[in-house]
């Protein structure tokens, strides 16, 4: 009755992953047209800071808690996740063109601190100064993006007062966007905790749990929104939603766990690094010469997935 009761409800949340998703995406562009921000701006800030929330609001609980191991594991395999299986099946979907400052800044960027990261979980512990400079690396990010925001305005966008026939008002797309980032959040709660309860009753370890189903599950609102704005051709949302989340879950999420308590990172999670930097090496070597991802690109990120996993299992 029980393993009934949660494959409803991780249904339930799946559900409400896939509307909310849809109804966050639209809107989300509705306000880079309204304000004339590039749709890549958006994808790096709003769409990827708010489809990082669960990895946040997970990790910086587990710090306080004292289970700070779960911070580093989620983060980690929420970035490997969110490369080699979200952008893997977003550019199966369609063909994903990447934009310059993509490539020339924002990547590398992701692999530089991929790098820091796991320089500082050497001596097997995220400190306090290691949380201060992640944290201040996170303001220059942001600095960036402002700086990106006012260079390249879209030309497509309308005036922030404009209304024209048919169109939703300002206060209504902020509305629905908001109302869309709430349900993608609350269905990644509500599919995280079935898929976890599944997972024990089926006498999976704690480990594979942490690893797979967590990072999974709180990986779900970047894949069902990434996809989707795949489907729908606003690729720089796709693209700008994977790499800022990735940034976000390590220089915010990881960095203010530090500066809450000193965050252990276990040799093991050195591997997983690794991996997780490997995976954006992959991801700039794939976009650095046609500039855009393509199926084949995503076919091969899967297979990696795939041989990650088999590793994980051992």
């Amino acid at each position: 009755m029980e393993m009934l009761l949660q494959v409803l409800l991780l249904a339930a949340g799946f559900t409400m992953l896939v509307k909310g998703a849809d109804l966050f995406v639209d809107n989300a562009s509705g306000l880079a047209a309204r304000f004339k921000i590039p749709q890549l701006v958006i994808g790096l800030t709003i769409v990827a800071m708010g489809t990082s929330m669960p990895e946040a609001a997970v990790s910086i609980s587990a710090a306080l808690k004292g289970s700070a191991d779960i911070t580093i594991g989620n983060v980690v395999g929420s970035n490997i996740l969110n490369i080699l299986v979200i952008l893997g099946l977003s550019s199966v979907v369609a063909v994903l063109p990447v934009g310059k400052s993509t490539i020339h800044y924002e990547m590398p960027f992701l692999i530089g601190i991929t790098a820091i990261l796991f320089a500082q979980g050497l001596d097997g512990t995220v400190s306090l100064i290691d949380g201060i400079v992640q944290a201040g690396l996170f303001i220059v990010y942001l600095a960036y993006l402002l700086a990106m925001a006012k260079k390249e305005p879209d030309k497509g966008g309308i005036d922030g007062d404009a209304e024209e026939p048919g169109q939703k008002r300002l206060w209504q797309i902020i509305f629905l966007t908001i109302a869309g980032l709430v349900t993608v959040v609350a269905g990644s709660a509500v599919a995280v905790d079935a898929a976890s309860a599944i997972a024990r009753l089926l006498g999976m370890s704690e480990r594979f749990i942490g690893l797979t189903i967590v990072a999974l599950g709180t990986s779900l609102p970047e894949l069902f929104t990434s996809v989707s704005a795949a489907g729908k051709g606003n690729s720089d949302i796709a693209i700008g939603n994977i790499v800022g989340s990735c940034i976000f879950n390590i220089l915010f999420v990881v960095g203010i766990s530090a500066l809450v308590t000193p965050v252990p990172f276990a040799e093991g999670f050195r591997s997983d690094c690794m991996v997780a930097g490997a995976a954006a090496v992959f991801l700039l070597l794939c976009c650095i010469r046609g500039k855009q991802l393509k199926r084949w690109h995503g076919a091969a990120m899967l297979a990696g997935y795939g041989a990650y996993f088999l590793y994980i299992l051992k």
